[in-house]
């Protein structure tokens, strides 16, 4: 412990508004110049990537836009494409392919102006969503979950390290609420995400030497706008979990709790906000400020409180707050 943590202690909560008034303060300086610097984004295809490809471009950064579907001709990477900009690079990049990805990192080499200087910001947005209460999911479902989420993000990190300590630039990691909030049936993205949190939080401590920031983009409920999961999406899914359930689990659950289960992720799936704009500015101020967050949370007011809540309080409390059936 550094010998003002306790006298910060002692000032309590005052102390510790005091303290994030001075870092607001220190932050509020002119963002850094985005011509000139280079920025790599995954899961462009659609949603936040897409979204922040186009917004990045438009503020003068050349962006290389990693999609799933470039070689087969998706509607996000042609869209890109189409641009026919020379500062929007639209490249093929399966996150969970060591090959793929290494491909890219030698298609961004050879494309840099000056590759020596490096990559200036990687954003890991690539991921996946479903859901399943734990005794439903199976152990694949997990593993495709974090295969994406979380090792495709480890998998692209460690491959770009390098160029981005070499620009003394910006990870930027987006993760979720769910990466420091669990939630009922959504295990298998939970335990990716917090993975992606967890693996943040340690190169965040380990890039402080060499001047690169590590910052986690934690978005609340954004299922409508960026299309994460669908009606369709969620009935096959439905589909596989019941089918692939045990017999017990299925006449202890019940196939009209399941179908009631069924119907409120379907409700679930066009919630949320559908203004990506939050987040798309989270994103480039974590890239643009000189003294960026650590984590932002771009979300509504009631999620933002809840996560606070479960993040601060003692858990049988905010169990009981907010989880039908929990007691203190």
């Amino acid at each position: 412990m550094r010998s003002g943590a306790g006298l910060l202690l002692g000032l309590g909560a005052a102390g510790v508004l005091l303290l994030h008034l001075l870092l607001l303060l220190r932050r509020a300086r002119r963002a850094l110049p985005a011509e000139g610097k280079a920025v790599l984004i995954t899961g462009c295809d659609k949603g936040f990537g897409h979204a922040l490809a186009k917004c990045l471009h438009a503020k003068g950064f050349t962006v290389f836009a990693g999609c799933l579907l470039m070689d087969e001709n998706g509607d996000g990477a042609r869209e890109l494409r189409n641009m026919k900009s020379e500062r929007m690079k639209v490249l093929q990049m399966d996150v969970c392919s060591d090959q793929e990805v290494a491909r890219a990192v030698d298609f961004v080499k050879r494309t840099l102006k000056e590759p020596e200087e490096g990559l200036w910001g990687l954003v890991n947005n690539a991921g996946i969503s479903t859901f399943g209460e734990v005794e439903f999911a199976s152990l694949d479902n997990y593993k495709e979950v974090a295969e994406v989420n979380l090792w495709g993000t480890v998998r692209v990190t460690k491959a770009f390290l390098p160029l981005i300590r070499r620009a003394k630039g910006r990870v930027v990691n987006v993760t979720s609420m769910l990466g420091r909030m669990a939630s009922p049936s959504r295990s298998c993205y939970c335990v990716s995400k917090f993975g992606v949190a967890a693996f943040s939080d340690c190169l965040r401590q380990e890039m402080y030497r060499w001047g690169v920031r590590v910052v986690l983009i934690e978005p609340g409920n954004f299922v409508a706008a960026t299309g994460i999961l669908t009606a369709a999406g969620i009935d096959r899914q439905a589909r596989a979990l019941w089918g692939g359930a045990t017999l017990a689990v299925r006449q202890d659950y019940g196939s009209e709790r399941f179908a009631r289960h069924v119907a409120g992720m379907k409700s679930f799936a066009s919630s949320g906000l559908k203004d990506m704009s939050l987040v798309l500015d989270a994103i480039t101020e974590a890239l643009t400020s000189p003294r960026p967050r650590n984590r932002y949370n771009p979300m509504e007011m009631y999620w933002w409180v809840r996560l606070q809540v479960v993040t601060h309080l003692p858990t049988a409390i905010a169990d009981w707050l907010y989880i039908p059936g929990a007691t203190l």
